[in-house]
C-alpha cells in the first residue's frame, strides 16, 4: 500500500510539474512608482512552444485582501477606477497581464498579488511590490535672528518638504565636519502620506563657524541637495568682492580731496600772510597822528 501511494504521489507530482511547465507566471519583484505619475506592475505569462495556442482564463489583481482588476472566461468583473491592464487593448489571448496605476499616491506603495489561470497550466500566484518615491523640494535655510550677531545665541532652521519615503537633514561646515548630533530634526506626514523635513542647528557664542552647509538625503541614503548658509554675509567672499571694487573706486576720490583740501588750505595761508604784510605802516609814519612827518629842509649857507 505504502508504494503504491508513493507512485501516485509521484505521478500527481510529475503531471503538476508538466503542467506548470507549459505555462508560467513572471512578475518583477520590485516597481519604483513616482508620485502623481503612472506606475507600471509587471507580469506576464511565458509559455512552452508546446503551449502556443494557451488562453488567459482568469487574472485577479490584489492589493492584500482587496480586487482591483477581476477577469475571467473573457469577461472583466471588476475594474476599480485608477486600475487598467497595461495593454489597452488586453484580451485572453495576450500573455501580458501587467497593472498600470493611473495616478501614483502614497496609498499606493506596497505589496500587490496576482492570480492567472491559463488553458495550459495550473493557476498561479505571484507577487510583486511597488515603492512609490516622491522628490523633495529645494531646501530653504534661514536663521533665527534674521541677522546673526557675532558672539551671541542663534539658530540655523532647514525645510523641505513634499517628498517620500522620510529623507534627512544634515548639517556641515566648510570642511565637511558633521554637526547633525547637534541639531534637532522633526518629522511630519501630511494628509497626503508626503513627509515634510524641519532640522534646527543651534549656534553657541563664541564658535560659530563663518559657513555651514544643510544636505537633503533621501530614503536610500543618496544625496539630493545641499544649500550654502553664511552667518556673517558682509564677510563672505561675495560681498568682499564688492567692497574690493568699492575700495578702487573710493581710493582715488579720496586722494583727489586729499590734494583739493591742500591746495584750499595752502591758498588761506597765502592770503593771510598777504593781508599782513599790506597792513603794516611804514617805519615812519606818526601812528598817534595818522600822517607821514613834514619833511625838514636844511637852510642854505649864505656865504654860498
Amino acid at each position: 500500500m505504502a508504494s503504491r501511494f508513493t507512485l501516485l504521489l509521484f505521478l500527481c507530482t510529475t503531471l503538476e510539474h508538466a503542467e506548470s511547465s507549459f505555462a508560467q507566471v513572471k512578475c518583477s519583484a520590485k516597481n519604483v512608482g513616482y508620485y502623481g505619475h503612472q506606475s507600471l506592475l509587471e507580469c506576464a505569462v511565458q509559455t512552452s512552444p508546446d503551449a502556443s495556442d494557451a488562453k488567459i482564463r482568469g487574472v485577479t489583481w490584489r492589493k492584500g485582501d482587496e480586487p482591483l482588476l477581476v477577469f475571467h472566461n473573457g469577461k472583466f468583473l471588476k475594474e476599480q477606477p485608477g486600475y487598467m491592464f497595461a495593454e489597452p487593448s488586453w484580451n485572453e489571448n495576450n500573455m501580458n497581464v501587467s497593472m498600470i496605476i493611473t495616478n501614483t499616491t502614497v496609498a499606493h506603495d506596497g505589496l500587490y498579488s496576482c492570480d492567472v489561470i491559463t488553458s495550459k497550466g495550473l493557476p498561479e500566484k505571484k507577487y510583486t511590490r511597488l515603492e512609490v518615491q516622491a522628490k523633495y523640494s529645494v531646501p530653504s535655510v534661514t536663521s533665527n535672528p534674521e541677522k546673526i550677531i557675532p558672539n551671541t545665541r542663534s539658530s540655523l532652521i532647514c525645510e523641505s518638504h513634499g517628498g517620500y519615503p522620510k529623507g534627512q537633514l544634515r548639517w556641515f561646515d566648510d570642511s565637511r565636519a558633521d554637526w547633525s548630533k547637534s541639531a534637532e530634526m522633526k518629522v511630519q506626514q501630511t494628509a497626503d502620506g508626503l513627509f515634510q523635513l524641519t532640522s534646527t542647528l543651534s549656534l553657541m557664542p563664541r564658535s560659530t563657524l563663518p559657513k555651514y552647509i544643510c544636505m537633503l538625503y533621501n530614503a536610500s541614503g543618496n544625496k539630493e541637495y545641499e544649500i550654502n548658509f553664511h552667518t556673517f554675509p558682509d564677510n563672505d567672499f561675495s560681498h568682499g568682492s564688492a567692497s574690493v571694487q568699492t575700495s578702487k573706486i573710493l581710493a582715488p576720490v579720496l586722494v583727489i580731496g586729499s590734494l583739493i583740501v591742500g591746495l584750499l588750505m595752502a591758498l588761506l595761508v597765502y592770503r593771510r600772510r598777504s593781508q599782513r604784510f599790506s597792513t603794516v605802516p611804514p617805519r615812519d609814519f606818526d601812528d598817534e597822528n595818522r600822517q607821514y612827518p613834514e619833511t625838514v629842509t636844511e637852510p642854505k649857507d649864505s656865504m654860498a
